[in-house]
């Protein structure tokens, strides 16, 4: 009768004993994923930062209203990254820190158990001796009066161990499925929130990049493309009034009646000259006209 009360009460912890292993296991995979995934996120994050810098710097070399839009969208997207590091400094505090607690927990639940264990050996080992002492020597009642005492202190204190080892894993139990439900909650509040931002943010940088102009932007690419060369334009009005002036000059000394002389033609050539700024200027209004 007292060895099946033993089995039971050895079955029981070893039940006990699954359970807690059972969260170690799995606590500590669902941790080292949790925080896989904070690192995965912090680094899409670090990437989304690089991408907002290449954004401004790509429109700093754009059409005004192109280069207005991939700003604001480049703004946008960074203050989404701001509430990317929120999400992570939370999924890190509310998530991963309270799964890694349950690795001090789980040790302390094993330490219980080992207790557990160690009492239930010794009860069974005082059971074993009690039991050949009764075959060895059943007339010597003061040597088994001494193993059936031996045998109920361990088996009192192998029972004390038990209901310590049955409420502990029963409020483990409880505080557990109560941990698990926050953490859960936590992270999909978290998400949600994220993801909330994301869907205001989201929606403000669409809104930007349809915003941009592209007849207007078309039409400044276009004036810059086919824009005059002012000073190379000035160039060949100069050189064209000079040429006219010069042809003018000699067809006058070609057909004079002779009172006009070279040297004469010469001085009003070089009276004339203050006269040809004028004239270059006046030509060149007209040929940019």
């Amino acid at each position: 009768m007292m060895r099946r009360t033993l089995e039971n009460r050895n079955a029981q912890t070893k039940q006990l004993q699954t359970a807690v292993s059972n969260v170690e296991k799995h606590f500590g995979e669902l941790c080292q994923i949790f925080a896989a995934y904070v690192r995965k996120t912090a680094r899409l994050r670090d990437k989304a930062d690089l991408l907002v810098n290449e954004i401004n710097a790509y429109a700093a070399t754009e059409t005004p209203h192109l280069k207005l839009g991939l700003m604001n969208f480049a703004n946008e997207f960074a203050k989404l990254q701001d509430y990317r590091q929120a999400e992570v400094e939370r999924l890190e505090a509310k998530v991963v820190e309270p799964l890694k607690a349950y690795g001090t927990i789980v040790k302390m639940k094993q330490d219980d158990l080992k207790a557990t264990f160690t009492a239930r050996n010794r009860e069974a080992k005082q059971l074993t001796q009690l039991e050949r002492t009764r075959q060895r020597n059943p007339s010597d009642r003061h040597v088994i009066s001494q193993a059936e005492t031996e045998l109920q202190r361990a088996a009192m204190d192998a029972s004390r161990t038990s209901r310590h080892l049955e409420e502990t894993i029963n409020n483990f139990e409880r505080q557990k499925m109560k941990d698990i439900k926050t953490i859960f909650s936590e992270f999909i509040t978290i998400e949600m929130l994220f993801h909330g931002k994301a869907l205001e943010v989201y929606t403000a940088a669409y809104q930007n990049i349809q915003n941009i102009d592209e007849d207007e932007d078309l039409e400044v690419f276009r004036n810059s493309l086919y824009a005059p060369d002012y000073s190379s334009r000035l160039d060949i009005v100069r050189a064209n009034s000079k040429s006219s002036l010069q042809r003018s000059l000699s067809a006058k000394c070609v057909s004079g009646t002779g009172q006009v002389s070279t040297c004469r033609l010469r001085k009003d050539q070089q009276a004339d000259d203050d006269e040809d700024e004028e004239l270059d200027v006046t030509e060149e209004e007209n040929f940019l006209k």
